[in-house]
């Protein structure tokens, strides 16, 4: 009797010590994946990131030279930094900020320099400038800026389109790939920086001295990537700060019980076993994708350019045009497909969509050039 008595004690006492061990396990993992949601993302033109699309290398050789690197990633450590001291404000995608914190933040800083402009940047900040495509060949200066005069040719990617009084700089086909309005402490340069100033493009040309001439001028620069509650219009609360203190450890208490029952009671299954699946995510997905953001942010024309870009990409792949730039290629599609060289332009460059009517009308003919230009060319092919 005493046997069994003692044989149900140490099942007893393994049952419990299953129970611990699984909530240890389970506070374990929900501190590492917590310490996963906390660790910040380095993207685009990120300043700290060494990938290929951060601009880490173009900060390290700023400080080199004894220009003075400041990162900030809200707009109040961007207003308080530039307002210590005379900077150059290097200014990543504004999405998050209206117009009052656009011209509040050039009017504190000592010049500036968009490194995405959007097309309310370039209409608000550079006198009217418009977007105008995209170029993938190199281009001289061409200009009276100094800082560009002085570096050399670049291979712009994304051009503009000055407004009445604008300098312009580095022209290919129809658009220019510098644009500044201003003077002084007030001017505002834009430039495609994604293409420049990255750390895959910046030994190109004179990508690098473009840049230090742009940016070293003052002996400080302001690195601000606006992040998504800069905005200045206060947001209605969220779910979590409408939330009680103790729901959410009492949440995770209970989760960590119900891993812990799992991990008890749960049934072993056996190894895993790898198959390779037939899944092709096209390309176009991406883009496609990326556009769909731009027009959720209010943003029809940078959508349309995000699309229109994939496009003449494919266009220009199409016609063995791999290397023209965008107005080439444009005037490649209409006589390829003998159609009025004006309203293909329109279709590839020109046309400014002010709504997301305009903006779906706009990619249905977008599409629809493509399409033709292909079936020219591979009458056999069935496009999507």
């Amino acid at each position: 009797m005493s046997a069994v008595a003692s044989s149900q004690r140490r099942r007893s006492a393994l049952g419990w010590t299953g129970i611990v061990g699984g909530l240890i396990v389970a506070g374990l993992a929900v501190a590492a994946i917590a310490g996963i949601n906390t660790t910040p993302v380095r993207g685009l033109l990120d300043p700290e990131s060494a990938g290929p699309e951060g601009s880490r290398a173009l900060v390290e050789v700023l400080r080199d030279r004894g220009v003075e690197v400041i990162v900030a990633r809200d707009r109040d450590a961007a207003v308080r930094a530039l307002s210590e001291q005379e900077a150059t404000l290097a200014l990543g995608d504004t999405a998050p900020l209206d117009d009052a914190d656009l011209t509040d933040l050039r009017d504190t800083a000592t010049g500036t320099v968009l490194l995405e402009p959007r097309t309310r940047d370039l209409r608000l900040l550079v006198d009217g400038s418009t977007s105008a495509g995209f170029a993938d060949a190199a281009a001289a200066p061409e200009c009276a800026v100094t800082e560009a005069e002085i570096s050399g040719e670049i291979t712009p990617g994304e051009m503009f389109e000055p407004g009445a009084g604008t300098d312009a700089c580095y022209p290919v086909g129809t658009g220019f790939g510098l644009v500044a309005a201003g003077s002084d402490a007030t001017r505002v340069v834009a430039v495609d920086a994604t293409a420049l100033f990255v750390n895959e493009h910046l030994a190109t040309d004179g990508h690098a001295a473009l840049a230090l001439n742009l940016l070293g001028a003052t002996g400080a620069v302001v690195w601000y990537l606006p992040s998504i509650g800069d905005g200045s219009i206060a947001a209605a609360p969220t779910l979590g700060e409408l939330t009680p203190p103790w729901v959410t450890p009492a949440m995770l208490l209970l989760a960590s019980a119900a891993l812990a029952a799992a991990l008890w009671r749960g049934r072993r299954f056996g190894p895993l076993v790898t198959e390779n699946l037939p899944v092709t995510v096209r390309a176009a997905e991406t883009t496609e994708g990326r556009a769909r953001l731009y027009a959720a942010a209010g943003d029809p024309g940078h959508a349309l350019d995000q699309l229109r870009r994939e496009a003449l990409v494919r266009i220009g792949r199409v016609l063995g045009l791999g290397g023209a730039d965008a107005a080439a290629i444009a005037d490649a599609a209409a006589a390829r497909l003998d159609a009025d060289r004006a309203r293909v332009r329109g279709i590839l460059l020109d046309d400014v969509p002010r709504s997301d009517r305009d903006l779906v009308e706009a990619a249905d003919r977008l599409r629809e050039i493509e399409r033709a230009v292909i079936r020219t060319v591979r009458p056999e092919r069935k496009t999507p």
